[in-house]
Formats: C-alpha cells, structure tokens, sequence
C-alpha cells in the first residue's frame, strides 16, 4: 500500500481518537446525572441504576472502559431504553439516514454540475444570472427553512407530495430538496468558476483548433480538469449531508439517526450521544480520504506520497 495512504489511515485513527476523547469529557463536564430527572425521588435507586451503568465509577475508568468498546465496536446499551443496545438503533437508523443522504447527494451533483456548466457556457448571459440568483439564495437558506416553505407550498397549500415519514418515493421528495438545495448551490458555482478558468486554457483552445466537438471539448477535456476543485469539497459536503439530516429528519418524522441523537440529548443518553458522534465521525474521516483517492482518478498526475520532481 501506498505510503501516503498508511499516513491517512493513521491520521484517521489519531483524528477518531481526538474526537472521541474531547466528546466524552465534555459530555461529562456538564452538570448533573441523566437520573437526575428520574420521577422518583429514591436516592438509593438512583445509586443503583448509576452503578449498572458505572456512572459511579472514576472518570478515567469511564474513559477507559469506553475506549475498549469502541476498539471491540460495541457501544453498549442505551440508558433511557436498556432494551436497546447503541449498536442496534444505529443498525436500524442508519440505512434511512444513508438512503436519504445519498439521494441528496445524487440531486445536488448532478444538478448542481449541470447548471455550473451551463452557467459558465452562457457566462454574463440571462441563464448565467439567473442560475448564480438560486445558487446565492440556495447558500443563504438553512435547509430547516427551506423545509418549512417546502411543506407549506407544496404539502400544505398545494397538497403535491406528503410531508411525513420515509415510506414510499413521494415521501423522499421534499426532504431530499431541502437538503440538496445548499449543496447543490455551493457545487453549480464551484463547477462555474472552475469551468470558466479551464475554457480559457491552451489545450482548450487546441481543441478548439483541431475542429473538436463543442460537446467533445466540454465533457471529455473541460469538464474532467473542473471538477477537482468540486471533490475537494465534495468528500466534506458528502460527509455534512450523510451527518447533517438530524433536523431535517425531526421535521419530516423519518425514522433515521437524527430521531435517535436529538432525544439522546435531550434526556442525555451518554451511550447513544458517544455511539453516534463516534459513527458520523468515522464517515466524515472516510470521506476525506476517499476524496484524495478521487484526486488520483481524475488527474493521474497527482501522485501521492511522492515529492514534485520525483
């Protein structure tokens, strides 16, 4: 294996671990007991549910014993439903969250590609303006209030498409849409400027010489070198969207990791807050370097790990 690519595996680890330590402690720094709003007012009971969970243990010997979980993957029972491990609530969250995730990502690339292609194609051009307008209002709205005008138009007074739930295709649409508006707007004006820099390069003109196709020139040598500044924040848009659906899914009552993470704060379910922070770290991390190998695919001169000049 690539040297280059052991570092980023070990740097992931390291990063995961950094991670994982300031959640835990800062979880912990927060006064109080998640029994603390327990109705009952036994003393002893609360004693006792503390040391089943070893909440009466030393900090450090919390710490501990968390990070033998972690390495074995097991990231225990949830307090407030004992009946349910961590491990199967992200089992049966996760792949909605995933579905949605990437259905949106799906949306906001090509859409976004395709309109920075033809924003640059008719750059100061009425299509230009117009798609540059959405992609500067798509970056200014929150997805939580894009959301909200998405269930009033089109749900509420224009009953098109249901607004709860995750149970057939109509029920994806509007949460797919307002998570894929920001993403999408970031990726058309990256794909715009890029697309603008690269028409004006030599070899384009070359092209262009030798009596290419305006289609040959765009999608086989323009389109491939303007893309490399669009991975590069894809692997972080990827990651954002796949760990960002926790609002958005609270909104559209999808049964996905956001119900579990935002009631795990709200009642402090210290298993529950650590298993998810951990697991979407992890995607986040894994996404980064999948980007870097996209770096290699698209431009085979990038070679990693190896100095300039060698």
């Amino acid at each position: 294996m690539n040297t280059y690519y052991v570092k980023r595996i070990i740097a992931m680890i390291v990063t995961l671990w950094l991670i994982l330590t300031a959640t835990f402690f800062l979880m912990h720094s927060i006064p109080g007991s998640p029994f603390n709003e327990e109705r009952t007012t036994n003393e002893a009971v609360q004693k006792n549910l503390e040391a089943y969970f070893h909440l009466d243990e030393p900090l450090i010997v919390q710490y501990g014993n968390y990070l033998k979980q972690v390495i074995t993957l097991d990231f225990g029972p949830s307090i407030k439903k004992s009946s349910q491990t961590v491990n199967e609530m992200l089992g049966r969250g996760f792949p909605i969250s995933f579905e949605l995730g990437m259905w949106t990502l799906a949306v906001a690339v090509v859409s976004g590609i395709t309109l920075g292609v033809i924003a640059a194609l008719r750059h100061n051009g009425v299509i230009d303006y117009l798609a540059m307008t959405f992609a500067v209002i798509g970056i200014s709205v929150p997805n939580f209030v894009m959301a909200t005008l998405l269930i009033q138009q089109l749900a509420v007074s224009h009953p098109i498409f249901p607004v709860a739930t995750w149970s057939s295709p109509k029920h994806m649409v509007l949460p797919v849409l307002a998570l894929a508006t920001g993403p999408m707007a970031i990726i058309a004006r990256l794909t715009r400027s890029s697309m603008l820099e690269v028409l004006t390069q030599d070899y384009i003109r070359t092209a262009k010489a030798k009596g290419l196709s305006p289609v040959k020139i765009v999608f086989k040598h323009a389109l491939r070198n303007a893309l490399l500044p669009v991975v590069t924040v894809l692997g972080t848009l990827a990651a954002s969207i796949l760990t960002g659906t926790f609002v958005i899914e609270k909104i559209f009552a999808i049964p996905g990791m956001g119900k579990y993470f935002v009631d795990s704060i709200g009642t402090r379910d210290y298993p529950v807050i650590m298993g998810t922070t951990v697991f979407y770290s992890a995607v986040l991390v894994a996404m980064l370097l999948l980007v870097d190998i996209a770096y290699g695919i698209l431009d085979p001169r990038i070679k990693m790990g190896k100095k300039e000049g060698k």
